[in-house]
């Protein structure tokens, strides 16, 4: 395992936070309006406003509000919600945690999907099944996310009741929040109708929100897959008599997997950062809404602890998929 490259990416981590902090502090400032007038009011009296400021620390210079935020993110805190008056920490973790079981899912169901017919695309190349699937995918990339969201709910939570339509758990159930990942406390808690009740909230977000990277990772299977099929040795396996699945699978599909890895990772940072419309329209209390309120709000410490979890996730997740490059290809070597 090569420690010292994951050593360097921790440290340009620490960097890239830094920058991101510094420029999410900037421009949150210069948005227009003033969180202490929003707060009160348009009747509140100007001392009302200058002892508010000053409680919020927004009567110091630019520079020294940074080095606060700063020093206290560097202790473990986030600061305090100007909107609710609790520790941002306190308000993100359980919101993170529905953000993440949500796109984990509905990467789950586009890795799965989409790989198989990509595969099977390249496999039946210019047949009947090759073209519907690529026709889908199609569709599926150019079909807006609330649209779908909102068809998906007329017909299958309205029209054929079948499926919730909003929220992670049903009223009547209740479950003990550990981890706040819904279906790992309904497995710690041995409670299966609500790991299942869970899992049939689960269905509609994810599936809308796998759409468009289900359709990528379709045609991105399918390109990989047509250029190692015709590559030397996919040709001997065959000739040796092999039997096509295990050729498929374990030549052809292993050496084709490292543009897909690469779009799997991109996309996984993507659903955990762009999944407002998905929670908007589902009522999923994840931190894809909580950004959007606290920006309405000018909750300059919330909007500034989201967006360095988002952040950091990406270059986790980038790291992540490098790494799974090494193993998937002994031949790609990381420098020490």
């Amino acid at each position: 395992m090569p420690l010292g490259y994951i050593a360097r990416r921790l440290a340009q981590l620490a960097l890239i936070l830094f920058g991101v902090s510094v420029v999410v502090f900037l421009m949150l400032r210069l948005i227009p309006g003033d969180p202490a007038q929003l707060l009160l009011g348009e009747m509140a009296s100007p001392k009302e406003l200058a002892s508010l400021r000053a409680q919020l620390g927004l009567d110091q210079s630019w520079p020294e509000q940074y080095w606060i935020y700063l020093t206290n993110f560097l202790q473990g805190d986030f600061g305090t919600s100007v909107r609710t008056g609790a520790p941002v920490i306190d308000e993100i973790l359980p919101r993170l945690m529905a953000t993440l079981e949500l796109s984990l899912v509905g990467m789950l169901i586009a890795s799965v999907f989409g790989i198989a017919a990509g595969v099977i695309s390249a496999v039946r190349q210019k047949s009947f099944v090759d073209y519907a699937s690529m026709f889908m995918a199609l569709v599926g990339v150019s079909m807006p996310i609330f649209w779908l969201g909102l068809m998906l709910i007329y017909l299958l939570a309205v029209k054929f009741p079948v499926l919730p339509m909003m929220g992670r758990l049903g009223m009547e159930m209740e479950l003990p929040q550990v981890t706040n990942l819904l279906l790992v406390d309904a497995v710690l808690a041995g409670q299966w109708g609500a790991f299942w009740d869970a899992a049939w909230h689960l269905i509609l977000p994810a599936f809308t929100l796998a759409t468009i990277p289900m359709a990528i990772v379709a045609r991105i299977t399918r390109s990989s897959m047509l250029e190692v099929l015709n590559k030397d040795y996919v040709r001997t396996a065959r000739a040796k008599g092999m039997v096509e699945a295990v050729v498929i699978l374990r030549h052809a599909l292993r050496n084709a997997f490292l543009p897909v890895v690469t779009v799997l990772g991109l996309n996984l940072g993507i659903l955990l950062g762009g999944a407002v419309l998905t929670e908007t329209i589902f009522s999923w209390p994840g931190l894809g809404r909580y950004v959007v309120d606290s920006l309405m709000g000018r909750d300059y410490a919330a909007v500034q602890a989201c967006i360095l979890i988002f952040a950091a996730l990406m270059v986790v997740i980038n790291l992540m998929v490098d790494l799974v490059y090494v193993m998937l290809d002994p031949r790609i070597r990381v420098n020490e």
